[in-house]
């Protein structure tokens, strides 16, 4: 009796590994943000007193202490802000730390290297990440014609036992590999005249019906971002449409895909 294999990926320790690198990236991010808001605030440290049924408010840089009167609530709001800004900062950065704790300890997953470093268990373990319809599974094995371009660029081992390009394409095999979608890797599309090599040609698990998707990743390079707004028209120009047919995802330095969302997609597509 075969037992789904991608039953024990879903939510086990490559999912939490993958959520907590992803949430140090936005923990780091938010913390940046707050530093560079601080340093446009009013010096000085902000605490209020009560005095019976009322607040005093005062401003103190450490060793004297100034009032601050209601006439200038404006201060007050900026230095009450930076002091709420600071300590979140400081609970950011404990959450930061105790993610650094995690991923020092943590241990690179022999299950995955099993998958990607090991062709015989591949073989053997093949039939358990199968899509489940015969014809389905012979289309994703049969030969196709690929992209002949920079092949010295595929230097990524995916679980799929495929080489891609990047690190974010290879979240997006394994992705598509566990959750038992067929699909194909930079396989020919003729448009017209015009022949594509989509980076992920995916047939529907239930349906059979085609889907593209395409991982545009050096966003932040205004030349990049010209061609895929060209390549976009041309896709649609066949009527296949983003956010239909066509699956896009980008990517910049500051903003790498992350697992999570990847994973998201493919349960809403197919699954």
């Amino acid at each position: 009796m075969k037992t789904p294999a991608n039953n024990y990926y879903k939510g086990g320790i490559f999912t939490l590994y993958k959520h907590m690198l992803d949430e140090k990236q936005k923990i780091e991010t938010q913390i940046d943000s707050i530093q560079s808001q601080l340093k446009n605030f009013p010096k000085g440290n902000f605490f209020c007193s009560q005095n019976g049924r009322h607040y005093k408010w005062y401003r103190s840089d450490g060793s004297t202490h100034t009032y601050i009167p209601k006439k200038k609530r404006h201060l007050a709001e900026q230095l009450a802000l930076k002091k709420y800004l600071t300590l979140l900062s400081n609970d950011l950065l404990r959450e930061k730390n105790a993610i650094d704790f995690y991923l020092r300890h943590h241990h690179p997953s022999e299950a995955d290297k099993m998958l990607t470093e090991m062709p015989e268990y591949q073989k053997l373990l093949s039939p358990y990440f199968q899509p489940l319809s015969q014809e389905l599974l012979n289309w994703a094995q049969s030969p196709f014609e690929s992209n002949p371009k920079y092949p010295e660029n595929l230097t990524q081992k995916a679980s799929s036992g495929n080489l891609v390009r990047s690190k974010s394409e290879a979240l997006i095999d394994m992705a598509l590999y566990v959750n038992k979608v067929p699909f194909r890797y930079e396989c020919a599309l003729q448009l017209g005249t015009t022949i594509i090599y989509p980076d992920f040609t995916i047939r529907h698990p239930q349906t059979g019906e085609y889907f593209y998707w395409e991982h545009f990743g050096l966003m932040d390079d205004p030349t990049y971002c010209k061609n895929v707004c060209s390549k976009l028209q041309l896709y649609a120009s066949y009527n296949i449409i983003p956010t239909i047919q066509l699956i896009t995802t980008y990517e910049t330095k500051e903003h790498p895909l992350n697992a999570k969302i990847i994973e998201k997609i493919v349960q809403d597509y197919f699954l």
